[in-house]
């Protein structure tokens, strides 16, 4: 068992401490929806600027995973600490998203009607009421930081254009780009290349590989050369528990993955 030094449910609280190097424990974790365990006493532990992929069969529970982390769902047992003192599970979802866990689901959730430009002055703004924000005059800095973010996702040439004109996979980056509007030190990503075409995955792969090391970067994926392609870590997610974790080339040889995951 970690040991941890007090608890910190901040609204907008200090940065993790990752003096130790991690940036994220979570020992014990155990989820139970009408008595089916979708989480049976997880430990994982997430080190500060890696780029880790989780992956498993449907159920294993990868998705579940991720709501514990940021506060979506309530375990019945253990705990999970971001950095060294804040206790995650005395958050709420506002409070953990502020102290700096962003999440990126599936779908992407971007306003439509408005630039690609204009969805990143919305990201970082604490009221998201559209119209509220959108006159608001940005600062210098903030506006350095979206230019920042514009090169970061590709989107620079397109930054004047609706969002809801744009490509399946730039939709994709731009809800990454609203997410790095927020200086996330944590970044969960789940199944980002679904539905994309042969080279906006491997835009996307370089621009998650891109965050690593200035972000935590952890990626829920079912498409495994996409996994192959990005992978420094791996863990193998099966009934709720971790069945194993390693390096890519020695998690995809391990008997156990092959039997329950890769050899489907």
């Amino acid at each position: 068992m970690t040991e941890h030094h007090g608890t910190l449910a901040p609204e907008a609280g200090p940065p993790p401490d990752t003096s130790h190097g991690m940036i994220l424990y979570a020992e014990g974790i155990t989820v139970s929806f009408d008595g089916f365990k979708a989480l049976d006493g997880l430990t994982l532990y997430l080190a500060e600027g890696e780029l880790r992929c989780i992956i498993g069969p449907n159920g294993a529970g990868k998705t579940t995973l991720l709501d514990v982390i940021t506060g979506k769902t309530k375990p019945d047992e253990g705990s999970l600490y971001f950095g060294q003192r804040i206790d995650l599970l005395r958050m709420d979802e506002h409070q953990i998203a502020t102290a700096g866990i962003g999440r990126k689901f599936q779908r992407p959730t971007i306003f439509p009607a408005h630039t690609v430009q204009e969805n990143l002055e919305l990201a970082m703004a604490p009221d998201k009421r559209v119209w509220v924000n959108l006159f608001a005059r940005t600062s210098a800095a903030e506006r350095v930081h979206i230019e920042r973010v514009l090169e970061q996702i590709g989107l620079q040439n397109v930054a004047r254009r609706q969002a809801g004109l744009l490509a399946h996979g730039q939709k994709q980056w731009l809800e990454i780009g609203m997410l790095l509007m927020q200086n996330p030190r944590l970044l969960l990503v789940d199944e980002p290349v679904a539905g994309m075409t042969h080279q906006e995955t491997e835009r996307t792969a370089e621009l998650l590989r891109s965050l690593a090391g200035e972000h935590t970067v952890v990626v829920v994926e079912h498409d495994m050369d996409f996994v192959r392609s990005i992978a420094r870590h791996v863990t193998v997610l099966h009934e709720g528990r971790v069945l194993v974790e390693g390096p890519m080339a020695e998690v995809q040889r391990d008997p156990r993955v092959v039997e329950v995951y890769l050899g489907s």
